[in-house]
């Protein structure tokens, strides 16, 4: 062994996600609903972080510096800023009506023939432009529910074909926090990482919209929805800027700025209002702000004491080639996932070993973006105990497991994405930074 490899330096970092997943297994044996929500994940990153400075050696003013300077570490502290500055578009274009307006529209120009394919891709317009899988089914879901029961459709089928989209946006969309997690840690642009991810997605979003539309269900769509087609705006100039390359930080200020005029405009909210919406949108990220900044630090510490090396070094004896290390980057996000239950702490808590095996393996920074959100939104899309099956089966009053059946497209993208590993598609070449 390496006399940088330490395993002992990697025990908090299993605390945090034995008392994360613990708390989360507890409260779910005593029926508590969203139970894996119930411990902000935060104060169990805190346990890990105490454990980190009584295990470690050195003074505590050698710990403390490596800790702050892990804390403040330039891509964790963009990271958090576009947190805010995400949260903040999201909630102020919700206030001035954007997602009403951007659901009835979609609705209002669904042929009655593919009522499940169309709640499918609003769900993806929807989630692509707000950046929530969890907003997208708060939205969408009680509408999916209220069509499948007057028009007798499958319920599970409904409110899984409005997951699925749910997931799609999540995996793609610019503002998503998974998507701002990958692309900072792996250090590579959202666009390009859009790309990437967009070539991959498609093929599983057009075959779940197939094999919607073959089912052979016919709904009764609402007449008479009412919808303002300049609200639906800021949300595709976010997407549009995004796509251009403009600087993630001016193109979400510019789709702030849009969302507030027009809201101010038609009366939605006063000025004063608008910033307190601005506010309000800074604290729907609190928890996942204060999170990276302290994995960011433990990580820190734990890389100082050589805990990232030991990890490192025992997946790279496995790896034997750039196939390998796709591989290894896939399955070292899914477990995370798969433990934490959030696929945003699962890309913070990862993303540093990714860039490491990307690193050492040659692989493009965009590819391994593109692969830490697109297993974790998978896995996120399918586990049972995930918010969003969990709010889903809440708002239809239906068994996380009974929606499992239909989650079409999470599980076709995942299929897709080990097919991209195994033929090397897309075809990219090797990006310096």
């Amino acid at each position: 062994m390496n006399k940088r490899e330490n395993p002992v330096a990697l025990l908090p970092l299993l605390v945090f996600l034995a008392i994360f997943l613990g708390s989360g297994l507890y409260f779910n044996s005593k029926g508590v609903e969203f139970a894996f929500y119930q411990l902000p994940s935060p104060v169990a990153a805190l346990a890990g972080i105490t454990l980190a400075f009584a295990l470690f050696k050195g003074s505590l003013e050698k710990k403390m510096d490596v800790f702050v300077k892990g804390v403040g570490d330039s891509n964790i502290i963009i990271m958090c800023v576009i947190y805010l500055l995400a949260g903040a578009f999201s909630t102020v274009a919700e206030a001035m009506g954007g997602v009403d307006s951007t659901v009835n529209f979609g609705l209002s120009v669904i042929p009655p023939s593919m009522i499940l394919p169309g709640l499918f891709v609003i769900a993806c317009f929807v989630s692509t432009a707000m950046g929530t899988s969890m907003g997208t089914i708060a939205a969408i879901a009680p509408i999916a529910v209220d069509m499948a029961i007057k028009a007798q459709i499958p319920l599970p089928m409904a409110v899984g074909s409005v997951v699925g989209g749910a997931m799609f946006g999540d995996n793609l969309s610019m503002i998503s926090d998974t998507t701002i997690a990958a692309t900072r840690t792996q250090g590579c642009e959202m666009k390009d990482k859009f790309i990437m991810n967009f070539k991959i997605a498609l093929p599983a979003a057009l075959i779940t919209i197939i094999i919607l539309a073959f089912s052979g269900i016919t709904g009764n769509i609402p007449q008479g929805l009412e919808y303002n087609f300049v609200k639906i705006v800021p949300y595709i100039l976010v997407l549009v800027l995004a796509l251009m390359g403009l600087n993630v930080f001016l193109v979400l200020m510019i789709g702030i700025i849009t969302a507030g005029a027009i809201g101010i405009a038609d009366g939605s909210f006063t000025l004063l209002a608008f910033t307190q919406k601005m506010y309000e949108g800074f604290g729907s990220m609190q928890e996942i702000f204060i999170l990276s900044l302290l994995i960011g630090g433990l990580a820190a510490m734990i890389a100082e004491e050589g805990g990232i090396d030991y990890l490192l070094n025992l997946i790279s004896r496995h790896i034997k080639s750039r196939k390998g290390a796709e591989l290894g980057i896939s399955a070292l996000v899914s477990v995370a996932d798969i433990c934490t239950a959030n696929n945003t702490v699962a890309i913070v808590i990862t993303g540093p070993m990714a860039k490491k095996i990307v690193d050492e393996n040659g692989v493009d920074p965009r590819r391994s973006a593109s692969l830490l959100d697109i297993f974790s939104c998978v896995w996120q899309g399918i586990i049972p105990y995930g918010a969003q099956l969990l709010l889903a089966g809440s708002i239809a009053k239906l068994s996380p497991v009974q929606i499992m059946p239909y989650l079409y497209y999470p599980y076709f993208l995942g299929i897709f994405a080990l097919i991209a590993i195994a033929i090397g598609f897309p075809k990219v070449s090797r990006v310096g930074k």
